[in-house]
């Protein structure tokens, strides 16, 4: 098998949801079919070309409803300091709500932007600027399919990133490090390679330092500002030459001085660090255990990584990301049986993936603000407890499981475990209020009529059997088909709990179709087959996808 070679198989069920699982924060029913009969490489060019139409939605709003300006921007009104952990949030609900929608346009590009924004961090919290926080999540995501070159770029100048790295405070009487060592170790070349062998010196880090003097911020956190952003200022900039190692094959970026001395002198040292051999490597290495399996072998590394590595900096790709996230995703390698159920969920794809797969809806953020900001907070605040929280990672290095040994599966831990299930557990019993008839949850017994070939003719069609509600349930809900002995235990000892035989399922259903308004037997009807839809739940939350 040629790893990197295009999967040629048409898509089943199956496939389609292990690239709609990968790909975006989890599929809905209907995103799994539209994709299923497609092959690889139409059905990654159709999320791709779908993220085009995502790349300029409505600005978060005012959510609160007491408040005159709700439901107006508030990104370019005066700052306003009182509000600035309000809109924080808000920014926050904006993009989950992006992640979250249901749109028939699934798209790479919230997932990948996550990919970024865990890659070249920035805490909002730290920043404090709503306005700076906002401004690098548009970069990101305007950039995340475009060029890594672009990006570096465009994020070392960014005003977030400036401020969350000291990178304003860099002059050449007073030289700061912060950035110069995070850019080439966690941004570009990597601290080692694969062998532990150190890809810069502390020297580089000083060089580059002197290299990056002179940007600074402006506005940040000034009341009733209406402009903000960042200046260069010759006059703090290094003007002499800066000398690299070895490493960098003795590199000598000449000094300059003037207004665009800064620009130049920065286009100078990124194109430096991803000449050197071990960026490319370091950015695929990063993709492939984010989209593919977080265990890399020497058989991945050789297979997949370098030659991966070799395309994206070769002089006809020149660092453009968009042809190797379709050439990844499409490949052989991602769909592979080995890489199926090889990462555990994320907290978000966990919270949004579950509330996509049971297509709970997302109301609209101008026009009803009040009921987004709500089931935004749910899900933001599920998915804090469980030890991710977007545009606020805990270290500079991102979020723990994308770094840590053991990766993935460090989502799961003696904090989180009992989380996971009782977050999920309101959709099985709903009482999060949305809006006045609207509870975030599933309507089991809607979805248990669906499968019933005619409701309301109790005497002329069989009841539906605990394989159906069971077959119902746990459709594309898995990576891997249960096996039978599953299957039996799930409707024995779960649904039929061991008190009675599986004919008691068909008998209580078809009383409750006799007699729909009977309570006593649709709360035995909900019973059953919520124990089983808490369970499955449950199953699904640990299981790795």
């Amino acid at each position: 098998m040629a790893y990197l070679d295009t999967y040629t198989e048409v898509l089943d069920s199956a496939g389609a949801a292990h690239l709609l699982r990968r790909a975006t924060f989890g599929p809905t029913q209907q995103e799994i079919k539209d994709f299923t009969g497609k092959t690889a490489d139409e059905a990654v060019q159709i999320l791709i070309a779908n993220a085009s139409r995502r790349r300029t939605p409505p600005p978060p709003v005012e959510m609160d409803e007491t408040r005159p300006d709700a439901g107006k921007p508030f990104i370019t009104k005066p700052f306003d300091l009182s509000r600035t952990y309000t809109y924080l949030n808000y920014v926050q609900y904006w993009w989950i709500g992006l992640m979250t929608e249901q749109t028939g346009y699934p798209s790479v590009l919230e997932k990948l932007t996550a990919f970024w924004q865990n890659h070249f961090v920035v805490n909002g919290s730290e920043v404090q600027d709503y306005r700076f926080t906002n401004q690098y999540l548009n970069l990101l995501r305007g950039h995340a399919l475009g060029n890594f070159r672009d990006m570096v770029i465009g994020v070392t100048k960014d005003p977030a990133m400036l401020v969350f790295q000291n990178g304003d405070k860099n002059s050449k009487e007073r030289p700061n490090e912060n950035y110069a060592r995070e850019l080439q170790e966690l941004f570009t070349v990597g601290q080692r390679d694969v062998e532990g062998n150190y890809n810069y010196t502390e020297e580089d880090v000083k060089e580059a330092a002197r290299v990056l003097t002179g940007w600074q911020v402006f506005n940040r956190n000034k009341k009733d500002s209406t402009t903000f952003g960042v200046q260069y200022n010759a006059d703090r900039h290094d003007t002499g030459a800066k000398n690299f190692s070895p490493k960098y094959n003795n590199t000598s970026i000449a000094g300059r001085s003037g207004p665009t001395s800064g620009d130049e002198e920065l286009s100078d040292l990124v194109n430096m660090l991803l000449s050197h051999p071990q960026s490319p490597r370091f950015i695929c290495r990063k993709l492939y255990r984010w989209y593919v399996n977080p265990n890399i072998t020497q058989e991945i590394e050789d297979q997949v990584v370098i030659p991966l590595a070799a395309f994206f900096s070769s002089a006809a790709n020149n660092f453009a990301i968009e042809p190797v996230i379709r050439k990844l995703l499409a490949s052989n390698i991602f769909f592979d049986q080995r890489n199926i159920a090889a990462i555990v969920k994320s907290p978000a794809e966990l919270m949004i993936g579950a509330m996509r797969f049971f297509e709970q809806p997302v109301p609209d953020m101008t026009s009803d603000y009040v009921a987004f900001r709500k089931m935004m907070n749910f899900i933001n605040y599920s998915i804090n407890l469980q030890q991710l929280d977007f545009l606020n990672q805990p270290t500079v290095f991102g979020s723990l499981p994308y770094y840590q040994t053991g990766y993935s599966r460090n989502w799961i831990n003696e904090t989180t475990l009992g989380l996971r299930g009782s977050r999920t557990d309101m959709l099985v019993y709903p009482s999060y209020t949305v809006k006045t008839g609207y509870k975030i949850g599933i309507e089991v017994l809607e979805r248990l009529k669906s499968i019933q070939p005619n409701f309301s003719d109790v005497q002329g069609t069989p009841a539906i059997t605990c394989e159906q509600v069971l077959a119902e349930y746990t459709r594309n809900l898995f990576p891997v088909e249960l096996s039978q002995a599953q299957k039996d235990f799930l409707i024995d000892a779960i649904m039929m709990m061991k008190s009675s035989p599986r004919m008691t399922w068909t008998k209580e259903w078809n009383n409750y179709r006799s007699a729909p308004a009977d309570v006593t037997r649709q709360n035995i009807v909900l019973w059953r087959v919520r124990a089983l839809l808490k369970y499955l739940l449950r199953m699904a939350e640990y299981q790795i996808f």
